[in-house]
């Protein structure tokens, strides 16, 4: 079963989004070894972008100095490496390659989503797509624009570009118009703070079923 996955194009994306978490792992633990307190710092980017999107991720970045570059590059391979596994997954899962009932019923929530959006989106294709993964409103961003390119049969190339193209595009604007604040209002750092902390807290039941096996 392993090597059939592996065999389609999905599973070859699951298999770049392992590639891509092994690289950020040696990075953490090459900077864990010279600098711990880089390394903690990009674990906390880490779950903040995971758990409460690009802009915590973003302003996590600008509250600890972090430059343009590496803050944009790092949220993009962030976003890169979230969709390799949401996208792969939700297809395999969809052609009953895996069967496991946690990730079944996480992809069954993200569908739902996408569902929901999916009409609006399709008359506009790939720009539909685009502009979907850019807006910076709940509920839109790359793992479901990605996820509703495929379901309204938009190729595999245009998908991800159209959902990388406005992925890298939101994390610029995102930056700037933080950084702009930033220098403006410091206080903006305590706002920054507290979006991580709400995140994190209205998460907190998510994290705990996931990590005990809690079912609800």
């Amino acid at each position: 079963m392993t090597q059939k996955i592996f065999n389609t194009t999905e599973g070859r994306i699951f298999l770049a989004g392992i590639v891509l978490s092994v690289l950020l792992l040696m990075v953490v633990g090459y900077f864990a070894v010279v600098d711990m307190k880089i390394a903690k710092i990009l674990v906390l980017i880490f779950l903040a972008h995971t758990l409460g999107g690009r802009a915590a991720g973003i302003g996590l970045c600008i509250m600890n100095n972090f430059g343009p570059l590496i803050t944009i590059c790092y949220n993009f391979y962030l976003e890169v490496l979230i969709v390799c596994f949401t996208y792969s997954i939700f297809v395999l899962s969809v052609n009953n390659y895996i069967q496991i009932p946690w990730l079944l019923k996480m992809m069954e929530k993200i569908s739902n989503n996408a569902l929901e959006q999916k009409d609006k989106i399709a008359a506009y294709g790939w720009i539909g797509i685009f502009l979907f993964v850019m807006a910076p409103f709940f509920m839109t961003g790359p793992m479901i624009g990605s996820i509703i390119g495929y379901m309204i049969r938009i190729p595999l190339v245009k998908n991800l570009s159209a959902t990388f193209g406005g992925t890298l595009t939101a994390i610029i604007i995102w930056f700037f118009c933080f950084d702009f604040m930033n220098h403006q209002f410091h206080v903006i750092q305590y706002i920054f703070a507290a979006i991580v902390i709400i995140v994190i807290l209205s998460k907190y039941k998510t994290i705990k079923n996931f990590l005990f096996g809690i079912k609800n």
